[in-house]
């Protein structure tokens, strides 16, 4: 019984040492009730996680099923919590005895800790500029009535495109807010039809409302947006129908599932090279494309 202590101790040294950047905050998660397997108890782990989060009942709380997980003794399990379009997702690693959990990323040092969330971005079909063979992906995902956003829009559109003209490859990515920001769908729809129709107008779109961001409204911003590219080249009637009949609105939704699926809860926030910059600085950001420069130069013979 001795010898098992220790070793229990032993393990749970280990595991503190591996899991720098995790937490473990639990020991309330086992019941009677649970499966066979996992020991599971999704209703007691819903009221820890609100506890945790400080989400209240507002807050719709969805737990996945438990999957075996690269960590012996214990199994992966996602958990979202959603308030109308806006949503969050975290993985917990939860033991198979329901008593333990660890908040945080398992990495793999073979690998590179940003491949995984890189191959989840979509980025073909996106509004972009820069080469599409650049060594830096910047994808930034926004909302048009964030005055964070504004300033930010700024930065990429002028610091960054002027610093990187040839190394790094910006793409644009809806996350509209509209609990908090009323037109901001209606914009991201409005953003998406002119895109579908002249790719290139998408830009001017959105340094233009950028820029009359104080000035729109949910009344006047579809008579502004007409206004302000009628001498664009534009069909005018095709564009007021797809903003009339919503017609991007799915590709709008599939961005926000996207986004909640990458753990994306405000705006904006960048991924550079699939590493996750939440509101980044001009510096924070500079110095996250530098690295990835480097890291790609070290790999060219």
């Amino acid at each position: 019984m001795v010898a098992m202590a220790r070793e229990a101790r032993l393990q749970c040294r280990v595991l503190r040492t591996i899991f720098l950047f995790a937490a473990v905050v639990g020991t309330v998660l086992s019941c009677g009730t649970a499966d066979a397997q996992s020991r599971l108890d999704k209703a007691a782990l819903e009221s820890y996680i609100r506890y945790l989060l400080l989400w209240g009942p507002e807050i719709r709380v969805e737990i996945s099923d438990p999957k075996p997980s690269s960590l012996q003794g214990f199994d992966e399990v996602t958990v979202g919590g959603y308030l109308g379009s806006a949503g969050q997702k975290e993985v917990f690693f939860v033991s198979t005895d329901g008593k333990r959990m660890i908040r945080g990323s398992l990495l793999d040092l073979t690998k590179n800790p940003f491949d995984a969330t890189r191959a989840k971005l979509r980025i073909a079909g996106q509004p972009a500029f820069g080469p599409e063979d650049a060594p830096v992906v910047v994808a930034v995902f926004s909302d048009f009535e964030c005055q964070f956003c504004k300033q930010e829009a700024s930065v990429v559109r002028a610091t960054l495109a002027q610093k990187y003209p040839s190394q790094v490859r910006v793409v644009f990515k809806d996350f509209p807010l509209a609990v908090r920001h009323p037109w901001s769908t209606l914009a991201a729809i409005s953003g998406r039809c002119i895109f579908r129709q002249k790719p290139e107008a998408f830009w001017q779109f959105h340094d233009w409302v950028f820029e009359h961001q104080s000035e729109i409204t949910v009344e006047n911003l579809k008579t502004k947006v007409m206004e302000a590219l009628q001498d664009k080249g534009l069909n005018q009637a095709e564009l007021d129908t797809c903003i009339a009949t919503k017609a991007t609105e799915g590709e709008i939704n599939s961005s926000i599932k996207e986004a909640i699926d990458l753990g994306v809860t405000g705006t904006p926030v960048f991924f550079v090279n699939g590493r996750m910059m939440p509101g980044a600085a001009w510096q924070n950001l500079r110095t996250a494309i530098e690295a990835e420069l480097s890291k790609a130069k070290a790999k060219t013979p």
